[in-house]
C-alpha cells in the first residue's frame, strides 16, 4: 500500500490542507458554514487519501470502587449501603473488592487499584496511605476518600470517621455512672486510629473521675470475636478481675459474651458489657448489647459524596468529616453487685 493509499486522520487531513481539524470535521459531517473553495480542497484530499476515523476512546464506566481489607460481618454491609443509597441517586455502579488480609497498614492495596480502570474513584475501607502511595495516586489523578481510616490520612486525603474519642469517653462515662470503679477494656489492633482514640477516651473518663488507670485492666485486642474472646478470658482471671469490660468494637464485645459464659458468669448479674458500631446483629445478642453507634452508613453516604465532588473537580468545602457517635443503651450493662 502507497502513503498515497494509507487513509488519513482528521489532523492529518487538517495539515494538509491547512485548516483547522474542527472545518475538516464539517466537511466530513456534511455541515454547511465550510468555504465552497476549502470543502472542495478538502473532499479532494479525501478522495486521494482517503479517511481513516479514529475509534473513540471508551468514557471511564460509571463505577465506584470500595475496597474492604475483609469482607466479614455485618460492618461492610453497612457501609455498601451508604454508598448504595449515593450512587443509585447518581445512576452509578458500586464494585466492591476485598483485600484478604487483616493488616491493612502492611499491604500496597493500592496495586490493584492502579491496575483496574477507576471509573468515578476509590472508596478504601480501613486503609491508610504512605508518602510513596500518595505520590503515585496524585500522579495518576484518582479519585480516592479513606472511609473510617486505619491511620492519619495525612494532609490533603480527604477522609471519613466517626467520632472515636468521644465514644470511648461515653461508653466509660456509662459504666462509671452505674458504679463500676474496675472497668476493663479491649483495644483495637495497635495500627488501628480508631481504636486507639477509643482507648484515649476511657483513660480520659476514668481520670475526670478520679479513678485510677490499672494498666493489667487493658487488653491487647484485634477487633476480631476471637481476640475479644482471649482479652476476655485474660482480664476475668485476673486476681481481681474488672465488673465491666468495654470492647472497642461490637466483635470483641461478642467475644466477652463466649469468655463470660465459659467462665460461668452471666451478662449484666456479674459482668456489664459495653460494644462499639451497633451494628444490627447486636440487638439480637443475649441479652441485647449496650453499644456505642457509629453511624456507618452515613459515614459512607457522606464518602461516596465527597468522592463524586472530586470526580467532577469540584472543591470541598471540608477533607475531614467526622460523624458524632452515640451511647445506645441496652440490657447488657447495670450496676455492680455489691
Amino acid at each position: 500500500m502507497t502513503a498515497e493509499s494509507t487513509p488519513l486522520t482528521l489532523a492529518q487531513l487538517a495539515e494538509l490542507a491547512g485548516v483547522s481539524t474542527a472545518t475538516v470535521s464539517k466537511v466530513v459531517n456534511g455541515r454547511a458554514e465550510v468555504s465552497p473553495e476549502t470543502r472542495a480542497a478538502v473532499e479532494a484530499l479525501i478522495r486521494r487519501h482517503g479517511y481513516r476515523r479514529q475509534r473513540r476512546r471508551p468514557a471511564p464506566a460509571a463505577v465506584v470502587e470500595v475496597v474492604f481489607h475483609a469482607l466479614e460481618g455485618d460492618y461492610p454491609v453497612e457501609i455498601i449501603k451508604g454508598v448504595e443509597e449515593v450512587a443509585r441517586e447518581h445512576r452509578l455502579t458500586v464494585a466492591v473488592s476485598e483485600l484478604h488480609r487483616s493488616d491493612p497498614a502492611e499491604q500496597d492495596w493500592l496495586e490493584g487499584v492502579l491496575r483496574r480502570p477507576t471509573g468515578v474513584g476509590v472508596i478504601a475501607v480501613f486503609s491508610s496511605l504512605d508518602e510513596t502511595q500518595r505520590e503515585r495516586l496524585a500522579r495518576r489523578e484518582i479519585p480516592l476518600v479513606l472511609l473510617d481510616p486505619a491511620d492519619d490520612p495525612g494532609r490533603g486525603i480527604p477522609s471519613v470517621s466517626a467520632g472515636n474519642w468521644n465514644g470511648g469517653l461515653a461508653a466509660t462515662r456509662h459504666l462509671l455512672e452505674l458504679g463500676h470503679r474496675r472497668i476493663g477494656v479491649i483495644t483495637g489492633p495497635g495500627y488501628a486510629l480508631s481504636g486507639r482514640a477509643r482507648l484515649d477516651g476511657y483513660r480520659t473518663a476514668l481520670d475526670m473521675a478520679g479513678v485510677p488507670a490499672d494498666p493489667d485492666l487493658v487488653a491487647c485486642g484485634s477487633f476480631l470475636i476471637e481476640g475479644g474472646l482471649a482479652a476476655a478470658q485474660r482480664l476475668l482471671r485476673l486476681p481481681d478481675p474488672p465488673t465491666a469490660i468495654f470492647a472497642t468494637n461490637d466483635g470483641q464485645a461478642i467475644g466477652v459474651y463466649h469468655a463470660a459464659h465459659r467462665l460461668g458468669l452471666r451478662i449484666p448479674d456479674d459482668l456489664s458489657v459495653v460494644g462499639f458500631d451497633d451494628l444490627p446483629s447486636v440487638r439480637w445478642a443475649l441479652p441485647p448489647l449496650t453499644t456505642i453507634r457509629q453511624p456507618l452508613t452515613a459515614m459512607a453516604e457522606a464518602a461516596t459524596t465527597m468522592l463524586l465532588a472530586l470526580a467532577h473537580g469540584e472543591p470541598l468545602p471540608q477533607s475531614r468529616i467526622e460523624l458524632a457517635t452515640e451511647l445506645v443503651v441496652r440490657e447488657s450493662t447495670a450496676a455492680p453487685r455489691r
